[in-house]
C-alpha cells in the first residue's frame, strides 16, 4: 500500500467524505490550510452533493492535481491542453480499474440521489466499493507525483 493511499483510505474510514479523503491525503504537499482543502473537496462527496456524478474520489484526485500542476494564465493555451491532458489520463486509469468515473455507475443498481449520507457501518464497507475507489484514486495520483514532482513557487521561478 502507498502511504497516501493508505492515508486517503483511513480518513474515509474516518468519516471524511470521498473526495475530502484522496485530497486530504495530500494536504502536506498543498500550500493551503488544511481546513481549507477539506472544507473545499466537502461539496464533491456521493458524486457532487450525492447526485451520484462524477465520483467524489475522482474529483479529489482531480481537485488536487489542479492545486499541484494546474495552470492559472487562461492565454497558455499550450500548458492548458497539457494538464487536460493529464487529468483525462488520471480519470482513464480509474476508469480502468472501476469501470466509470461516475459514482451511481460504480455503486450500480439504484443507487440514491440526495437525502443524508449512509451511516459508515460494517455493512456499508461491505457493499459499497468507496472504500477502494478512494484508495485507488490516491494511489494513482500517489503514482503520478513520484513520477511528477510537482513544482512548487520556490522551484517554478
Amino acid at each position: 500500500m502507498g502511504k497516501r493511499a493508505e492515508n486517503a483510505h483511513e480518513r474515509f474510514t474516518n468519516g471524511f467524505n470521498c473526495a475530502q479523503s484522496v485530497a486530504g491525503a495530500f494536504a502536506d504537499l498543498i500550500p493551503m490550510d488544511e481546513s481549507l482543502l477539506l472544507r473545499s473537496a466537502s461539496p464533491f462527496g456521493g458524486g457532487v452533493g450525492r447526485l451520484r456524478e462524477v465520483c467524489g474520489a475522482v474529483s479529489g484526485m482531480v481537485l488536487t492535481a489542479g492545486i499541484l500542476y494546474g495552470y492559472d494564465d487562461p492565454g497558455n493555451k499550450g500548458v492548458k491542453a497539457e494538464h487536460y491532458a493529464v487529468i483525462r489520463d488520471l480519470c482513464e486509469q480509474f476508469r480502468t480499474r472501476h469501470g466509470s468515473i461516475i459514482c451511481k455507475d460504480i455503486l450500480g443498481g439504484n443507487p440514491q440521489i440526495g437525502g443524508d449520507p449512509a451511516e459508515r457501518t460494517p455493512a456499508f464497507y461491505g457493499t459499497r466499493p468507496c472504500l477502494r475507489c478512494v484508495y485507488d484514486a490516491a494511489e494513482i495520483l500517489e503514482d503520478y507525483i513520484a513520477a511528477h514532482p510537482p513544482k512548487t513557487e520556490e522551484n517554478n521561478k
